[in-house]
């Protein structure tokens, strides 16, 4: 099946007991046993839910992977993972992440010993020099947020093998639709499910999808034993959401097509960041590993912090809230919201200034969403 039929049948069945085609919600904390240890495949609502298993098994065919497994956030599922990894080991991550990744593994550096690397693996060049010392992770996003570069997921998986780490991918801005990383030589795949998986901004939820049996055995006992799993009813919100996500994701791309020609040709507009705008080598690495460039625009605005505020307040059809892969267009300020617990000096380092705004572009009439930003940097 292609990849928008398997959306809404792969693993999926209809109901056995009733014919009904959307699955049922199990609400049950606990199942019966015939005797100690006799199950239908279910015991206690932490360890497994037959609703989160249609879940589980939805994403893992998605991404092309062996096993998936959901969380009740995109951190939840990070802190998971982290759990996996022994105190002193080496990570090397990408530069530019989200905020609160890098909190997460600041804390486990001072916590528990973890040695964290942040470089901008994005240049091959310098993921080669970072990857001649031994990782036991090596963890990016691509595209990156909020600054959208992109990373040769082949190239860093061979990197990331021969330095016997495993390579994660946050594949939230992308998704499955557009870029399956397990696909071009990734271990791992991350997800905040609140994002585009879900939707419709009504749903928290994270997930792990493993390209290793060995992998995929350790992480389940610890999403078990760390026990940060999601509800059935949010399970079931994320597989109604995945449903059309496809769809979604081609009328996001077109909205951000409006948008890239507004601000592309602005004055007030000092830099735009968009999957393979910069760079002819990023426009062949979207040609080889993707199937789009997604809904984010991320713009630096002439003017730094005070001129960003001043568009932020004039936009109309965009909310100022924090998240993102929505139905509706959300903006970001990522200096003082999403990022505001790195350290100045090093979110300006790499690039993430006060002038900087971040635009999730919904599914509304792309013609509104244009000149909506339009309109927001006239008072710029």
């Amino acid at each position: 099946m292609r990849f928008d039929t398997r959306l809404i049948h792969a693993q999926q069945p209809a109901d056995p007991a009733t014919g009904a085609v959307v699955p049922p919600i199990h609400l049950a904390t606990t199942f019966r046993q015939s005797a100690p240890n006799r199950t239908k495949g279910f015991v206690y609502g932490r360890s497994g839910n037959p609703t989160r298993a249609i879940l589980e098994a939805t994403l893992a065919d998605l991404e092309s992977g062996r096993r998936g497994l959901a969380f009740s956030s995109g951190l939840g599922a990070l802190t998971t993972l982290l759990e996996s990894v022994p105190g002193g080991r080496r990570i090397v991550a990408i530069d530019d992440l989200y905020g609160g990744t890098r909190r997460l593994f600041e804390h486990h550096r001072a916590q528990f010993g973890l040695s964290v690397d942040y470089r901008d693996l994005s240049d091959l060049a310098e993921a080669r020099a970072a990857l001649a010392t031994p990782a036991h992770l090596v963890y990016v996003e691509s595209p990156t947020n909020p600054l959208l570069k992109l990373v040769d997921l082949r190239a860093l998986a061979g990197l990331a093998h021969r330095a016997g780490a495993r390579l994660v991918v946050d594949n939230t801005f992308a998704t499955p639709a557009l870029q399956r990383p397990l696909e071009h030589g990734a271990d791992i795949v991350l997800h905040s499910m609140t994002k585009y998986l879900g939707g419709h901004s009504d749903v928290v939820g994270g997930a792990l999808v493993l390209g290793r049996d060995d992998d995929a055995e350790r992480l389940a006992w610890l999403q078990n034993a760390v026990g940060a799993v999601p509800s059935p009813f949010d399970c079931f919100l994320v597989l109604r959401g995945l449903h059309t996500l496809g769809v979604r994701m081609r009328a996001h791309q077109e909205s951000a097509a409006a948008v890239l020609e507004v601000v592309g040709r602005s004055r007030k507009v000092r830099a735009v960041h968009y999957p393979g705008r910069a760079r002819a080598s990023d426009r062949a690495l979207v040609r080889r590993q993707m199937a789009g460039r997604g809904g984010i625009v991320s713009v630096e605005v002439a003017g730094g912090g005070r001129a960003a505020r001043r568009f932020l307040a004039r936009l109309r059809v965009f909310t100022l809230a924090e998240s993102l892969g929505a139905v509706e267009s959300l903006v970001d300020h990522p200096a003082s919201m999403t990022h505001a617990s790195v350290p100045r000096a090093v979110r300006q380092a790499h690039g993430v200034t006060d002038g900087l705004v971040r635009l999730s572009c919904g599914i509304e009439d792309p013609a509104d969403l244009a000149e909506d930003v339009a309109h927001a940097l006239r008072a710029v």
